[in-house]
């Protein structure tokens, strides 16, 4: 090895000591082999994916672009969000390169080092990660199927001071608990009185079997700041990385600030095809079809987790989302258990990662049912329940950690 190559890493920033691998991406890379039945990653069935045909887009994307994003879409988006019942137009929109950009870019706005954050325990994981590495601090809030206590809430910012509060009121992940309509309505009392800004991240709203309340908390709001976070990766394609961020005015300035000095503008093909797609009826045929074949795969696995899993975890059947979220029966090292499933070829998620604080945890998984096929559904539900019944150790949990 040459000098240059064996050189030690030169200094890092403090951050990069916050910095942590994706367990979701490292069990992504597993799951690529055709044996493997996956119920790990949020993914859309790869054959309900629209057809990406890029000719005949409106103008010419391939030169630089505004960092606001495609004015077409940003209108589209604006026009869904009013629909919603939030009032916003398009110069509140902005594109981002996925969701996630969208979560960083909240990260850089808010976070310093040691500043508090208020969010769901347990919550989106890649959420956390990002929040992390920007210093900070996290205070749990217990969520239950109507959402999380207001009351509680109350409480936390009294004592916190947060710099925002980060939820996911529709169809949670990992949870796939929807949030009573009185519910939505009292957290935005509370975050109006106080005045601290609201996170929503709203990325399954599009996804609903059934029933339920999906009005954002953010559209209830009339003082307090806010952000509304969107995606089109679990209703389009993924790869596409196309998703969205509303603001209240104050606010939005700031966002695309730092959006200008991350990556100048997202995507302008992707961008433009996405309009194209939006404006026709076949988006609404393709999410109504994305529904119903979602639906079956849900109540296929809530079958095979009846057949399987009575007695090793308890849930409940989500009314939208891609996600089960089991609490299991007795302790349980789930990372463990994930490595002997994925030698059986079958990927979960553990939930460990989920949990802000490690004191907030217990022993649960999450199972996504949009990806695989019903006959591989039931035929993973079967395999794990094997493997879960020879690792969890039977005895009551903890008190006090109703899911």
């Amino acid at each position: 090895m040459d000098a240059h190559n064996a050189a030690s890493t030169p200094p890092l920033s403090r951050r990069t000591e916050r910095v942590a691998g994706s367990l979701i991406r490292e069990i992504l890379k597993v799951t690529q082999r055709l044996e493997v039945i996956s119920f790990a990653g949020g993914l859309p069935a790869d054959d309900l994916m629209p057809k990406l045909d890029f000719a005949a887009l409106h103008g010419d994307p391939r030169q630089y672009g505004a960092s606001e994003g495609e004015q077409p879409l940003r209108e589209a988006v604006a026009a869904r969000l009013a629909g919603l019942g939030l009032a916003c137009d398009a110069e509140q929109v902005l594109i981002t390169s996925g969701s996630q950009q969208g979560i960083d870019l909240v990260g850089k706005l808010f976070i310093d080092e040691g500043s508090p954050v208020l969010l769901e325990a347990p919550s989106y994981l890649a959420a956390i990660q990002a929040f992390r590495v920007y210093g900070a601090e996290f205070h749990g809030l217990r969520l239950s199927e109507d959402g999380i206590d207001p009351e509680a809430l109350r409480q936390a910012i009294a004592r916190r001071r947060p710099a925002f509060v980060y939820l996911i009121p529709t169809f949670q992940n990992p949870t796939g608990y929807c949030y009573s309509e009185a519910n939505r309505r009292a957290v935005a009392a509370v975050l109006d009185e106080a005045g601290v800004p609201l996170v929503e991240d709203d990325p399954y709203r599009d996804l609903a079997y059934g029933p339920a309340e999906r009005t954002p908390i953010c559209a209830y709001l009339r003082r307090a700041p806010w952000v509304y976070l969107g995606s089109f990766s679990k209703i389009t394609a993924p790869g596409l990385r196309i998703g969205y961020l509303a603001a209240s005015p104050a606010l939005f300035p700031w966002l695309l600030r730092l959006k200008q000095a991350s990556d100048l503008h997202s995507n302008r093909i992707s961008q433009a095809w996405l309009a194209r797609f939006l404006e026709g009826e076949a988006f609404e045929r393709h999410l109504a079809n994305l529904a119903g074949v979602y639906a079956e795969r849900r109540d296929t696995m809530q079958a095979s987790l009846q057949r399987h899993f009575s007695g090793l975890a308890q849930w409940r059947l989500p009314d939208g989302g891609l996600f089960f979220w089991l609490r299991l029966s007795g302790e349980c090292d789930t990372l463990a258990a994930l490595q002997i499933a994925l030698a059986s070829n079958i990927a979960f998620m553990p939930g460990d990662p989920f949990f802000p604080l490690a004191e907030q945890r217990y022993p649960a998984l999450r199972l996504n049912f949009s990806h695989a096929a019903p006959a591989d559904i039931e035929r993973g539900v079967a395999r794990l329940a094997q493997v879960l019944g020879e690792c969890i150790e039977p005895g009551r949990l903890t008190p006090g950690l109703a899911a």
